[in-house]
């Protein structure tokens, strides 16, 4: 079988499990999110941190809440850090850096999982599980929660409540994240990830330096890691590691975990809204965006534009030949379309083009289908933004889902959309500016410019892959990737939940002649040429001068 062939296969098959659990997945996290009764186990929770589950937050309220929860648990991720020399299972460890510890605790919080250091050589296993593993829970299922107060606000009519994001959070942990958790966790030790509290040994690597190396509950943060589309683990290889990504199908098992519950919160938002074709709407956009995306980059590998993989016939330098050159490509394409950040190639080594397309998948604002939640709200700020122009060109007043789309709405929107690329490009410009910044790079030129311009790009769309090649473990790249990911995850999630809280208030226009259909193909394709056309006037000029000019060198 051909590599083309078994790549094609490889992702029709994905596509097809995704349609196979959209209904189902989506139908239950409705079940989750409308019900009205508490397990006792939650209950208890409610009681412990003092929350009230029956009553509901105005949409200040859920944003303090949400930035309150988030502030806590960066200090306690950053305290455990910089004491954990004292902690259990510290595995001898000393205390992490302090704009280490900054970094990686704004990262964790922020779903980024964004890491400058190996993890199975700076961390022991108690920061591990009850400090990063524990976030790539909690900060997915704030996501989610953020998601669904937006989705709460175009479906409710007149009221100022959102729902309660206490009660969100925890549900999302309790009943969705945990139990699939647990489950991919055990396939996963199947597929052969390790699964142990081994204890550390030293051991000389290739380059005479002596390196800790342990055991750990490798599996089930794997699993986490994927389901929460988080990066992060426990090997600096990552998802390369054969610890962490065994084989071809425990590859694929990864990415159907990236992308099963993005993916299907579509349904999820259908069906609160009413409008079950609304959400075959959204998904549409998400899977049209998707899949031209991991098109373009299997052709860009599989074609090995560039003057050394021409002259080689391949483009396998930096990808893993249990996977080669295709499933690597994918699962690239895959993990930069959602805040996954996990990698199995490295993207630093991928041809011009092919990592141009791992930016702009970025760049899309991760969207397609994006994050665990934050791909949901992104893209319905896209469609409140699409409305608009659409209102604008036939002289009407804009609606969706029978809500006005005015000023005040659109100003939430387009605030949303601009927070990351002025993030992006103004840490990328201040990046190449001083010598802080550029004393990092491994490379000059145009790629040297793409891989500043690509860690940026990750730590603002709260991605967290890296293009190798940038030496970020610098006091300027972790005190700048850490302002990115604090500023790029929690302004969204304000601008969301005002733009929520605004439409909530309203109640419902009926459809007339003139209003916008928003659940058909013409939609569908507005929606997709409306986001493209965004990212490439804001991002063209970067990638002009950063992967484009190394393609056309």
């Amino acid at each position: 079988m051909s590599t083309t062939v078994a790549g094609v296969l490889f992702i029709a098959s994905l596509a097809v499990a995704l349609a196979v659990v959209y209904r189902p997945l989506g139908d239950y996290m409705y079940r989750v999110y409308s019900g009205t009764r508490h397990s006792r186990f939650e209950k208890a929770l409610y009681r412990l941190i003092g929350a009230r589950p029956d009553s509901e937050q105005t949409w200040g309220v859920y944003a303090r809440s949400v930035l309150a929860f988030s502030v806590v648990s960066v200090l306690f991720l950053y305290l455990m850090q910089r004491v954990q020399n004292h902690l259990l299972l510290s595995l001898g460890f000393k205390p992490v850096d302090a704009d280490q510890a900054w970094n990686t605790a704004v990262s964790f919080v922020t779903n980024t999982n964004w890491q400058s250091y190996s993890g199975e050589a700076t961390m022991g296993h108690l920061v591990q599980m009850a400090g990063l593993a524990v976030q790539n829970f909690v900060s997915a299922a704030v996501g989610m929660a953020v998601a669904i107060a937006l989705v709460r606000g175009f479906a409710r009519k007149k009221t100022d409540q959102l729902g309660n994001f206490w009660v969100d959070l925890t549900r999302g942990v309790v009943r969705i994240l945990l139990p699939i958790a647990f489950v991919g966790a055990i396939v996963l030790v199947a597929g052969g990830l390790i699964q142990n509290f081994g204890s550390g040994h030293d051991v000389t690597t290739l380059a005479g330096q002596t390196q800790h190396i342990t055991g750990g509950p490798v599996a089930s943060q794997e699993v986490i890691k994927e389901l929460g589309t988080n990066g992060g683990g426990f090997y600096n290889a990552n998802s390369a590691h054969p610890f962490e990504n065994a084989a071809t199908w425990t590859n694929w098992f990864e990415i159907f975990l990236i992308l099963c519950i993005p993916f299907a919160l579509c349904r999820t938002f259908g069906r609160m809204v009413g409008q079950n074709r609304q959400g075959y709407a959204i998904v549409s956009v998400m899977a049209t965006l998707a899949v031209v995306s991991i098109v373009l980059t299997n052709v860009f590998q599989l074609m090995h534009h560039g003057t050394v993989p021409t002259a080689v016939g391949s483009s396998m330098e930096g990808v893993e030949t249990r996977f080669g050159v295709s499933n690597s490509a994918t699962f690239g394409a895959a993990t930069t379309l959602t805040s996954t950040g996990a990698v199995d190639s490295f993207h630093d080594s991928y041809t011009s083009l092919g990592g141009m397309m791992t930016m702009f998948n970025m760049m899309l604002g991760e969207v397609a289908p994006g994050g665990t939640g934050s791909g949901l709200y992104g893209m319905l700020v896209l469609a409140v933004i699409t409305v608009f122009v659409a209102g604008l060109m036939v002289g009407r007043t804009p609606e969706y889902l029978g809500k006005k789309i005015g000023s005040r709405e659109m100003k939430f929107a387009a605030l949303y959309f601009l927070v990351t690329p002025m993030l992006v490009l103004f840490a990328t410009g201040l990046g190449l500016a001083l010598d802080a910044g550029k004393d990092g790079m491994l490379n000059s030129g145009a790629h040297g410019l793409s891989e500043v311009l690509y860690a940026f790009t990750s730590a603002s769309n709260n991605n967290g892959s890296a293009f190798a090649g940038l030496s970020a473990n610098t006091p300027f790249y972790n005190t700048a990737t850490g302002l990115c990911m604090a500023f790029g995850r929690f302004l969204p999630i304000v601008f969301v939940l005002a733009l929520a809280g605004s439409l909530a208030k309203q109640g419902h226009t009926p459809e007339s002649d003139g209003t916008l259909p928003t659940h058909r193909p013409q939609f569908v394709g507005l929606v997709a040429g409306v986001t493209l056309i965004l990212v490439a006037l804001t991002f063209l000029p970067a990638l002009a001068l950063g992967p484009l000019a190394e393609g056309i060198h």
